[in-house]
Parts: structure tokens; C-alpha cells; sequence
């Protein structure tokens, strides 16, 4: 909690240094902008003193209407002062966010993982204008209550200075105990962030699974596990509620109190050589400047400043450079001709659900051309997940190159493959920075000669090559994946997984592709064409009652279900109904027998 205040003091400083001459101008603007705040009970004063008392109310409404010039003046200060507030916030937001960006294509690049590290998007999106804000804000209101509140006692001094030993005590204390809150607030405000994004990120994997885990009648443990976080949200609004409540005991005891005291006192005051007009004009300045400009402060220091202190804290650690460390003997990356192995691997989402995968093998070798294939809900993307370490199994193993995936570290296992997802991310930028994004050492003629392999060759001259800037918003959904196939094909990872990394390409440019990438090295296809079973050296069928291992032509012989997906209704001698047959949504089909059969049943050792 220290650290993130201590981290957000030095930043907040180290900016305001950079900027001295708009700190500077900012500060000169203060003085016309606190004049309404320094004049107030001094013009009241004199009002009631030589004006009303003393049955001239022409000279008190003369004295009044200085208020009028004091309240023009402070308004062209206040104008002024925002200005010169741009001039502070705006670099800080912008070395802010070159930092978060340079920091999270860094981390991607490192780990070779084809994307964005999680959160980075909304560091950027929300985050980062989260910290602009809040930063905005304590500069203008914080630089605008010290001000006010030194006009104030000023003010008060030069019509009541004893009363300055009335005011002080609260005050103080006041302020020590919103620094306590502030310090509780920290905590919370840092417990709230992260409920928020631990609620987000359990109900994305939910919605993500959401095939499975109705294929696994895994629904209530799936609703369970997001409630969990929703519980967690609720817990750490309800401490910034507490919070809430202790911002306001301190408007109380520092503002209102010394008010009241004085108020009390008031007949001995007066009897003490305070003029009536004096008494006024202090209570004037208690309660029309310092408490508005002391709820002011703290509703801004105790939202905003705690948004302010955590998220920056946050997002430098997000920007912070990784510590050096010895790597461990374990996680050093397989050789060049990586083998992806399952090993009994068993699957579920959540305890008692019903495995997706259960006690399964697999071997995904040099020369391999495997497509895996079966209904929605089956399991694929799940398996895809597995073999790419994304997800971890329940029980078994995978591994690469005979390493467990769960001794490498995250750049070991880029290293060893690739997975494209549907979902094709691309960045703005230029086309270089995009397809260097996993081999930041490709040249351009690397580049423009994988492009031409994959049929994207049409595509980057249309941008305009390498150096061409890409906004991806101006790209259809078929462009953009080929620039990512792009992108994982000049990857330094020797296997490559396509999880439907295809769909929005047409059947001839989607051949061209699996064909490079196969030629390329070790190849997995989460197929939604038959075309792509038709391709592949080996087919793997995941069907509920147990996944079938063969090529296209062994396992029409062997499942029903298979030959029902492929679109062969009337016997094994029928044509295929065209490349573009998808391969999802079939309903349930009979077992096949297995016996002397040529199709090969992947090892179910659990049944």
C-alpha cells in the first residue's frame, strides 16, 4: 500500500519537473483566481461594519459589489489556470501511454504468444484516461484548496486572529483523519480493481467455454465459479462505502466543527473587541470557502486520488521492465523438431463436471498433418487449448519435447508452437510491425516471401508493403487473418495450431494455406471444412462416446457420426458434398464398432 502511494508520488513529482514552466504559470494564475475566496468576509465585513450597522446601506451594497470584481477576477484566473493544467496532464498521459504500449509489445514479443498480454487493451483504453483524469483533477483541485484555504486564514487573520487558535485544532485534525482514510481507501480501491477484473476475466473464460460446458453439463459449476467473483466485487464495494462515510466525518470535524465552536462563542467574542461585522465575515469564510473547498478536496482526493494511486500503480507494473533471474534448468525450450504429447490427459470445467477429455493420448510429431474434427461443443478448441499450454489438463500430461508444459516458462513454450485462433488481432501500425510481432529479427524480403507462400502477397502490395500503416478497422475479417497466418508462419516455433485460423477465407485460399503451413512443419487444424479432414495425414474424431484417431478414408469406414459430418448419407462409395461442408452442429449418431477395423481409437484408458 506505502509502495503504491511512494510510486505515485514519484511520478506524479517527476512530471510536474518536466513541466516546471506550466507548473510555474499555473501557480501565478492561482492568485487572481483565489481572489473571491481571499475577499469574501473581508468585503462582508466592511459591509456590515460601515455600511448596514450604521444605516448607510449605499456603502454596503458599495462594499458588496466588490465581490462582483472579485468574482470576474477569479474566473479569468480559473479560465487560465485550466490551460496551463493541459500543459502539465497531457505529456504525462502521453510518455504514460508509450510506456504501457512499448512494455506490453515488448512482453508479446517475448513470449512469442501472438497477442496482447491480458488486461494490456483495457490499460490502454481505460486505464490510462482513468489516470489522465484523475491526475487532471488532483492538480486543479489540490494546487485550488491549498490556495483557498491559505486566502481563508489569511482573511480570518486580518479580522479575527484569535480566532485562528479556534480554527486550527479541527482542522488539523480533520485533515489527519482523512489521511488515515486515505491510506484504508488505497487498500480498498486496489481490492475493488482487481474484483472487477477477476469478475471480468471469469465471466469472458465462461462465456468462452460456453460450448463445452453445455456439452459437460458443467452449467451450475460454471455459474458457481462466476459467482464467486461476483461476491468478491459486492465485498469491496461495500469498503468503498465505509470510505465513503469516513470522508465525511472529516468534512464534519474540520470544517463544520471550527463553525459551530465559533458560532457558540459568539457573544463573548463580541465582547472581546470582535466587531459584528468581523464575526460575519469569519463565518463567511468557514462556510462559504473552506467548507466547499474542503469537501471539494476530499471527494476529489478520496475518489479520484485513489483511482489515481492504484491504477498508476498498476499500469507501472505493467511497464516496468522483467528483473533479470536465472533461468530454470527445467524450462529450457525442446529442439527445433518439437513433439506436442498428451499423456492421459484428462479435462473438465470444474470438479463435477463431465469431462470434455478423458485419460487421452496423443502424439504430434515431425511431418504431421493432423485435423481434428467433431460437433459443437466436442472439445476442439479445448484441445487446442491443451496442446498450446493455455489450458492445464486435470489429469496427465503434455508435453514438448518431452518437457512438461508445466516446467516451461511462458517463452519456452512460444518457442515450440504457434496457435492462431479465430479471432484475428491485428494492431495498428505498419505492416512490418504487425508480421515482425512474433520474429522481430524478420527481414522484409522474409516477409513479403512468406506473404507471397500464403496468398498475401495481393494484400500487402494493395496496403502498400512493409512500411505501409494498417488500421485494422479498414481490413475485412478475411484480411486479417491472413496477415496473422502471416505473422505465426514467420514465427521461430516449429508447430503450428490453426483453431479455425481459416473460416473467413474462401476454400482455395484456405488450401494454400494449410498446404505452406504443413510443408512448413508439424500441423494441427481445428477443421470446420471437410476439405481440411480431406488434406490432413491424420483425422481425429472427438465424439462423445469416445474420440477416433485415422485418416479421412478410415474413418468414413469406422463412424457413422463421421460419414454423417462428411456429408455420406448412403454409403461409404458416395461423393462428398463439396469442399465447403462444415464439419459442426451434426446431431448424435450411433457408435461405431471398432473391431478389425482400420480407423485406430485414441488410448481411453478412464472407460
Amino acid at each position: 500500500m506505502s509502495r503504491g502511494l511512494r510510486a505515485a508520488g514519484r511520478e506524479s513529482v517527476a512530471a510536474l519537473r518536466r513541466r516546471r514552466g506550466d507548473v510555474i504559470r499555473l501557480l501565478a494564475w492561482s492568485v487572481p483566481e483565489s481572489a473571491p475566496a481571499m475577499f469574501s468576509g473581508l468585503v462582508v465585513a466592511r459591509a456590515v461594519d460601515e455600511g448596514f450597522l450604521r444605516g448607510r446601506p449605499a456603502t454596503g451594497f458599495a462594499w458588496l459589489g466588490l465581490l462582483l470584481i472579485a468574482a470576474v477576477l477569479g474566473a479569468w484566473g480559473a479560465r487560465q489556470a485550466n490551460r496551463a493544467v493541459a500543459g502539465v496532464v497531457e505529456p504525462f498521459r502521453d510518455d504514460l501511454v508509450t510506456r504501457v504500449v512499448t512494455a506490453s509489445l515488448g512482453a508479446a514479443t517475448r513470449t512469442g504468444s501472438g497477442g496482447v498480454p491480458p488486461g494490456a487493451v483495457a490499460g490502454l483504453t481505460q486505464q490510462v484516461e482513468t489516470v489522465r483524469d484523475a491526475f487532471a483533477g488532483l492538480v486543479l483541485v489540490s494546487r485550488g484548496f491549498v490556495v483557498t484555504v491559505l486566502a481563508a486564514l489569511v482573511g480570518t487573520a486580518s479580522l479575527a486572529a484569535p480566532l485562528l487558535v479556534v480554527l486550527a485544532p479541527p482542522l488539523l485534525v480533520g485533515l489527519g483523519l482523512f489521511a488515515v482514510a486515505l491510506r484504508l481507501g488505497v487498500r480498498w480501491q486496489r481490492e475493488y480493481l482487481a474484483a472487477g477484473e477477476r469478475l471480468a476475466d471469469r465471466a469472458a473464460a465462461a462465456a468462452a467455454a460456453a460450448r463445452d460446458v453445455a456439452a459437460c453439463r458443467a452449467g451450475e459449476r460454471a455459474a458457481g465459479y462466476v459467482d464467486e467473483a461476483v461476491a468478491a466485487q459486492a465485498r469491496a464495494e461495500a469498503a468503498l462505502a465505509r470510505l465513503s462515510a469516513l470522508r465525511s466525518l472529516t468534512v464534519v470535524v474540520a470544517g463544520w466543527l471550527p463553525l459551530v465552536a465559533v458560532l457558540a462563542a459568539a457573544g463573548r467574542l463580541t465582547g472581546h473587541g470582535i466587531s459584528t461585522g468581523a464575526l460575519i465575515g469569519v463565518l463567511t469564510y468557514l462556510a462559504q470557502v473552506l467548507v466547499p473547498a474542503l469537501d471539494l478536496f476530499v471527494a476529489t482526493v478520496g475518489n479520484a486520488g485513489l483511482r489515481f494511486v492504484v491504477t498508476l500503480g498498476r499500469l507501472l507494473h505493467r511497464a516496468a521492465a522483467p528483473e533479470p533471474g536465472a533461468p530454470r534448468p527445467d524450462t529450457a525450450a525442446p529442439g527445433p523438431a518439437a513433439r506436442l504429447e498428451l499423456h492421459g490427459v484428462t479435462f473438465r470445467y470444474g470438479a463435477g463436471a463431465r469431462p470434455v477429455l478423458r485419460d487421452t493420448d496423443l502424439t504430434v510429431g515431425p511431418g504431421d498433418h493432423l485435423a481434428v474434427v467433431g460437433p459443437s461443443g466436442a472439445g476442439k478448441s479445448t484441445l487446442a487449448g491443451l496442446l498450446c499450454g493455455t489450458l492445464q489438463p486435470d489429469e496427465g500430461t503434455v508435453r514438448y519435447g518431452g518437457v512438461p508444459v508445466a516446467d516451461l516458462d511462458p517463452a519456452a513454450r512460444a518457442r515450440c508452437r504457434v496457435l492462431i485462433p479465430q479471432e484475428a488481432y491485428v494492431f495498428p501500425g505498419t505492416v512490418r510491425e504487425n508480421l515482425r510481432y512474433l520474429n522481430p529479427g524478420a527481414a522484409d524480403t522474409d516477409l513479403l516471401s512468406a506473404a507471397e507462400r500464403l496468398g498475401a502477397g495481393p494484400l500487402l502490395k494493395r496496403l502498400g508493403g512493409p512500411p505501409a500503416y494498417v488500421r485494422p478497422g479498414e481490413l475485412s475479417a478475411g484480411e486479417r487473418q491472413l496477415l496473422t497466418l502471416v505473422r505465426a508462419y514467420l514465427a521461430p516455433a516449429p508447430v503450428a495450431v490453426l483453431d479455425e485460423a481459416t473460416c473467413h477465407l474462401d476454400p482455395a485460399a484456405e488450401e494454400v494455406v494449410e498446404r505452406v503451413f504443413a510443408a512448413r512443419g508439424p500441423l494441427v487444424v481445428i477443421a470446420h471444412r471437410i476439405s481440411s479432414a480431406e488434406r490432413a495425414s491424420r483425422v481425429l474424431l472427438l465424439d462423445p462416446d469416445g474420440p477416433l484417431l485415422g485418416d479421412h478414408e478410415s474413418l468414413r469406414a469406422a463412424s457413422p457420426r463421421y460419414r454423417e459430418m462428411t456429408g455420406y448419407w448412403a454409403s461409404l462409395s458416395s461423393e462428398p458434398t463439396g469442399p465447403a461442408c462444415s464439419l459442426d452442429g451434426v446431431g448424435p449418431a450411433p457408435r461405431a464398432h471398432l473391431g478389425g477395423d482400420p480407423a485406430e481409437a485414441v488410448a481411453d484408458r478412464g472407460r
